[in-house]
């Protein structure tokens, strides 16, 4: 009965797909009458209904409305629409860039900025287990599932965690695959008009219908070419983009080499120097600054544009290099010939090179009139490859200075450093590319169960839901006993063995020119770099029933149930490589197996009631209800509820309001995790080095110069050298379960004189207890600029040590904090008018967000609505002219104007004492996409071709001085959030046969 009613219900959908773009399910002006709609499931309920009655809102999008915009992947599509653009999301890009939760390369969503844990995603209506590498799984991967399976996706935009269970915090996304007969044959093609960053996708998909069944199989391949950061000149040159406050004239400094705005990204070449002159002799010293760098003099004309050091034969204590060596970094003219900007850089990985293959087969057989059978396969595997560089240093004495003999003695310092003598021990500092990622990762889910009618009134289903993700990464290492054997060493190494791999020993050529700019010797490579593979592999699966139909008859309509329960397990387990088991990572994070499990029950009840109609100014009135009883083993048991009421005011008017509970146990990787163990520079994290100067220079606010004095730090220290420990860990035993209450309240208004469809709804979510874990940086900044300094939790987190006031350890576990609240507004609106012999169809979405506001404890808020990652409003439109067998699109998506001023306190800076304005916001920033397509009906075949950022905008320029409290994220010049398109202007092209 359920196969045979599918074309219309199928029909149905569709047809409310295109009534309203929105996805509120309101009805055009001259649709069916409600009670002739096909009762059907729809997000967020299990009780069958016309999608009329939901009271909750939507929103709907299909590869139609993507591909016209030049979006090949459900990831893209999804992380344009106005809920998910409003925050920062889980990118390739922003994968690669930093560490996220589900590795290298994964696409995640992230609901009103309330994080991917916090949005469930459904695929066909059930679970879909998470996919990624390293031990941060715990959510959907959106790269396992092909835009070219998938007929529409859903988007509840509230909590559901009553109907569905923990994660549907923010909102549910359920993706439903294609159905029907026939098939297609499908390819994509993108191309920049700049290198780089290209795509392409072909596609293929069959499907059948016969008397007792129907079936779909469809193959994907999809190809991103990696996108280098030197591809695009806003991201090749990190330029400090500074500005005369009062003239309004640029003021970086010039490179006198190049006769541009010098690039500050990681510098190389370079020795820091760590000068003790001072404390001997008479005093004096010829070295700069403490610390400074020295530069070798590449090019031989250093000297053209600096001095070089002094020189006082008479005084033992200064410094004395080689020829060819010149402090810099000290000043202006010496920041201005700082190398900044190594070949390196340009080759690494904005995006990364990556290729996926998906085989995605579904089925249905009627084993009877009453009983259902279906099955589901996705098998996909996805193969990321990212290119990096990095800085590595180690601590060398000079020829005849070391901390032991504290004095300049002939012969007591490092042989090594021939030519290197004085009271000063010395850091060099090399870059190297051998920082690359390989990330391959098998997913595999299966789907069976059986449905079927009781009777006319009742139906019921069983499913049963496994998938598993086995993800290999593999790393470029750099071997820390290579490193860290030699620190300080006052001697060679010659004749030993290794500590960790009891290998023989090679002394370093630290202090080679050549060494310190990537160049090494094959044997030196070999002994300093090394590779090793993880794996992780998270496996869930789910049982759940329920039954559902109508309870009784009231007075406007039957009242209609649905009860059940489900059974969840999941299991986690990350293995790091070799080298990071052995401890023997250099300056990067080393970490233990992270393993465990968990596993959920819950007892779930839904109630769909018609309370009043054809009464005056009550057309309808419709209760929904939902309550959810869960018993996790990891956490406890809790209840959530649900009840929203849908009020037909006037055929035209309706009105809707929703409020429920929800709840979130802890992730496994949350529970879980392994003890990390990584390590920070002290100048990275620490807003109390040389606190007296920070804040006459406007680097701190007072308020952290008056902690940093009150916690007995001399204004001048800054003698702290060797990194901080920061470790970090799962909160198994600790954590409590993150709760939540949501509350929404909309109206939609279809007046009968237009084809026109307009609705505005308020979302208000509060979290309470949330999970988080917040970094080394943010821990300590957040002790020294809290009111309450002397009271402030986390100053408890980390300690300095006696002997030169650096920080020593930090202890960054997962924990709860206080809450998050994110509340504001969405706009929705379709017109549909006749213009000539065709139809232009107008579609617009905003969302205006009024506060998002996290509270670490209480008493203690951070509020970023309106800043860079957050802007308070985001919108699209598009207008679509159908003149059949023609359709011409132009789409705009919009990024309201954002601003850190507020937060930061102003937009001036002090850099080497002149006041500077830094550009710290931007505009509104647009991306217009155009497109023409066409059917040739006679063949089975369309055509789409198209430009999406047709004015190829590129991201704001924002100034990178970052001073401290200055929270904003850059690449090059540019600000790197999701919100941004990356690639720049590109063409499309999409051909579609279909038979």
């Amino acid at each position: 009965m359920y196969c045979r009613n599918m074309k219309i219900r199928r029909a149905v959908l569709i047809a409310l797909s295109a009534t309203l773009a929105s996805g509120n399910y309101a009805l055009a002006a001259d649709a069916a009458p409600v009670d002739a709609l096909e009762e059907v499931i729809v997000t967020g309920s299990r009780i069958r209904q016309d999608a009329y009655s939901s009271s909750a809102p939507m929103d709907i999008l299909t590869p139609t409305t993507a591909m016209a915009q030049g979006i090949s992947s459900v990831a893209g599509l999804l992380q344009s629409a106005t809920i998910a653009a409003g925050s920062p999301q889980v990118t390739a890009a922003s994968s690669t860039a930093f560490v996220e939760n589900g590795g290298i390369g994964a696409s995640t969503l992230s609901l009103r900025g309330l994080g991917a844990n916090r949005t469930l995603t459904l695929l066909n209506g059930r679970r879909a287990g998470p996919a990624g590498t390293r031990g941060g799984v715990s959510s959907f991967d959106l790269n396992v599932i092909p835009l070219g399976a998938v007929e529409r996706i859903e988007i509840l935009k509230d909590g559901a965690s009553s109907v569905y269970g923990s994660d549907a915090v923010a909102g549910v996304v359920n993706i439903i695959t294609r159905k029907g007969d026939g098939g297609s044959v499908e390819g994509f093609v993108s191309r920049p008009t700049d290198r780089g960053g290209a795509e392409s996708r072909l596609s293929a998909t069959w499907g059948q219908q016969f008397d007792r069944g129907n079936f779909r199989v469809t193959l994907d391949h999809h190809r991103e070419a990696e996108l280098a950061k030197g591809d695009r000149g806003y991201f090749s040159c990190n330029e400090s983009y500074i500005f005369n406050p009062t003239t309004g004239a640029r003021r970086d400094v010039i490179d006198p080499r190049t006769g541009k705005p010098r690039c500050n990204d990681l510098t190389w070449g370079h020795v820091w120097v760590y000068d003790y002159a001072a404390d001997f002799g008479d005093g004096s010293s010829n070295v700069p600054d403490f610390p400074t760098l020295t530069q070798y003099d590449y090019d031989g004309n250093l000297g053209q544009y600096i001095p070089g050091y002094d020189v006082d034969p008479g005084n033992p204590y200064w410094l004395t290099t080689p020829a060819g060596w010149f402090p810099v970094n000290y000043d202006r003219a010496s920041d201005a010939v700082t190398n900044a900007d190594h070949p390196f850089q340009d080759a690494a990985s904005l995006i990364p090179k990556t290729d996926r293959d998906t085989l995605f087969a579904e089925g249905e057989f009627e084993f009877s009139d009453s009983v259902t059978g279906y099955s589901e396969v996705l098998l996909n595997r996805r193969k990321t490859h990212a290119n990096g560089y990095r800085q590595f240093w180690g601590y060398v004495y000079t020829e005849d200075f070391n901390f032991s003999d504290y004095d300049v003695i002939a012969g007591s310092g490092n042989p090594l450093s021939a030519g290197w003598s004085g009271a000063q021990f010395l850091s060099p500092l090399s870059i190297t590319d051998h920082d690359d990622d390989a990330i391959d990762v098998k997913y595999q889910r299966v789907v069976a169960g059986l449905r079927g009618d009781i009777n006319e009134s009742w139906n019921w289903d069983v499913s049963y839901q496994f998938s598993q993700s086995n993800g290999s990464y593999t790393f470029d290492q750099i071997y820390a006993d290579a490193i860290d054997d030699q620190d300080f060493a006052l001697g060679s190494c010659t004749g030993t063995v290794t500590s960790v791999r009891g290998v023989p020993c090679l002394n370093i050529p630290w202090l080679d020119p050549q060494f310190l700019r990537g160049n090494f010797s094959p044997q030196m490579q070999n002994y300093l770099f090394g590779s090793e593979t993880g794996q992780t592999r998270y496996t869930q699966w789910t049982i759940e029933g329920y039954v559902a139909g109508e309870l009784l008859q009231l007075p406007h309509g039957p009242m209609s149930i649905a009860v059940g329960a489900q059974y969840q397990y999941d299991r986690i387990k990350d293995t790091p490589g070799e080298i990071t088991l052995a401890d023997n990572v250099w300056g990067s994070t080393t970490a233990g197996i992270t393993q465990g499990d968990d596993h959920s029950k819950a007892l779930f009840g839904e109630l769909n009631a018609p309370l009043l109609a054809d009464l005056p100014a009550v057309k309808a009135l419709n209760l929904n209800a939902s309550v959810r009883y869960t018993d996790v083993a990891s956490y406890g048991s809790d209840t959530t509820y649900k009840a929203g009421l849908n009020w037909q005011i006037t055929p035209t008017l309706r009105m809707r309001v929703n409020e429920g509970t929800s709840f979130r146990s802890p992730a496994l990787f949350e529970l879980y995790l392994a003890n990390q163990t990584s390590f920070a520079r002290q100048s990275n994290i620490d807003p109390c080095r040389n606190w007296g100067d920070a804040l006459a220079t406007g680097g701190i606010s007072q308020r952290v110069a008056d902690n940093c004095a009150a916690a007995g730090l001399p204004d001048d220290f800054a003698d702290a050298f060797s990194s901080a420990t920061v470790e970090g860990s799962g909160g198994s035993g600790q954590l409590k379960a993150e709760t939540s209450r949501s509350r929404t309240f909309g109206i939609v208004w279809q007046p009968a004189f237009a084809d026109l469809n307009i609705s505005a709804d308020y979302f208000d979510i509060d979290i309470r207890n949330e999970v988080i874990q917040l970094g080394a940086q943010y821990i300590v900044l957040g002790c020294y600029d809290s009111a309450s300094f002397a009271n402030e939790p986390l100053c408890d987190l980390f300690e300095r040590r006696s002997s030169d006031n650096g920080i020593d350890d930090v202890r960054d576990d997962f924990m709860n904090i206080a809450r998050q609240k994110n509340r504001g507004w969405d706009l929705a609106a379709t017109y549909r008018l006749g213009i000539g012999p065709g139809k232009l169809i107008v579609d617009t979405q905003h969302t205006f967000q009024l506060e998002d506001t996290q509270a670490l404890f209480e008493g203690t808020t951070i509020d970023t609505n309106g800043e860079f990652g957050d802007p308070r409003w985001t919108g699209r439109l598009s207008l679509n002219y159908e003149l059949d067998p023609w359709s011409f699109y132009w789409g705009i998506n919009a990024i309201g104007k954002v601003s850190n001023e507020k937060r930061y306190g102003g937009n001036t800076a002090t850099y080497r004492g002149e006041t500077v304005r830094m550009v710290i916001g931007a505009p509104t920033i647009s991306y217009h996409s155009f497109s023409l397509a066409r059917e040739f009906k006679n063949v089975g075949v369309s055509a789409t071709f198209g430009v999406a950022n047709a004015f190829n905008q590129p991201p704001p320029q924002v100034s990178t001085l970052s001073p401290s409290g200055l929270d904003l994220e850059f690449e090059g010049r540019s600000a790197f959030y999701s919100q941004y398109d990356w690639i720049g202007r590109r063409f499309f092209l999409n051909l579609k046969k279909s038979f």
